[in-house]
């Protein structure tokens, strides 16, 4: 009678373990407003620019993310990001010149680390992704500019575009406000891209909501 006491005991303990570790959030999507302090190195690579251009400037945009946690602490996690940046370059005195649309894009994959577990209120977490990044830059030449620095007839616009690896690396906080719902009240990344021969040091923040 003894022995079978203890057998069914130790049946219940081990049942309560595995059941504790099974009470994890499966999987999560993450979507929210980011701003990225893009190295654009148009300082460095020609001075006369410099005060025009800064060479690290923020572009607003979203992040957006899906993990799939395979343990309570551990997640395969996929990340895509669309940073934005319009700005104008003068060429006269009358303010006409160069409209340059930016658009960067981050497709990264890879591993984060948070406790997944359906109780825990505070979750920090960190991550590692790595993949690709893709930028274009387009140039429309307003009248004006266009006469000022090009023969007649003038071009209308030109476009670079590039794609290139990229990786994030840092974390953030999340509290649980309900049994589906997170606030990420904060995320921060060092975002280094490799795009147009060059290595751009890149900064993200980010706030946002996980849904479970």
């Amino acid at each position: 009678m003894f022995k079978t006491s203890l057998i069914f005991t130790i049946i219940l303990a081990c049942a309560s373990v595995a059941a504790a570790q099974s009470d994890y959030k499966k999987f999560e999507f993450f979507g929210g407003y980011s701003h990225n302090r893009i190295d654009t190195g148009i300082g460095d690579a020609d001075p006369d620019f410099g005060d025009i251009v800064d060479e690290r400037e923020g572009f607003n945009g979203f992040n957006t993310s899906i993990t799939g946690n395979v343990t309570r602490y551990v997640g395969l996690k996929f990340d895509f990001s669309g940073h934005f940046k319009n700005r104008s370059i003068p060429l006269g005195p009358a303010a006409n010149g160069i409209e340059i649309n930016s658009r960067v894009y981050n497709f990264l994959g890879g591993v984060q680390i948070k406790d997944n577990s359906s109780e825990t209120t505070f979750k920090p977490f960190v991550h590692g992704l790595f993949g690709a990044a893709h930028a274009r830059d387009r140039a429309n030449v307003t009248e004006e500019g266009c006469i000022a620095i090009f023969p007649s007839p003038c071009p209308s616009d030109f476009t670079n575009k590039e794609t290139g690896w990229a990786a994030a690396f840092g974390g953030g906080l999340d509290i649980r406000a309900s049994n589906r719902i997170d606030i990420r009240v904060i995320q921060v990344d060092y975002n280094p891209t490799g795009l147009f021969d060059r290595t751009q040091h890149n900064f993200r923040i980010g706030v946002g909501i996980v849904f479970h």
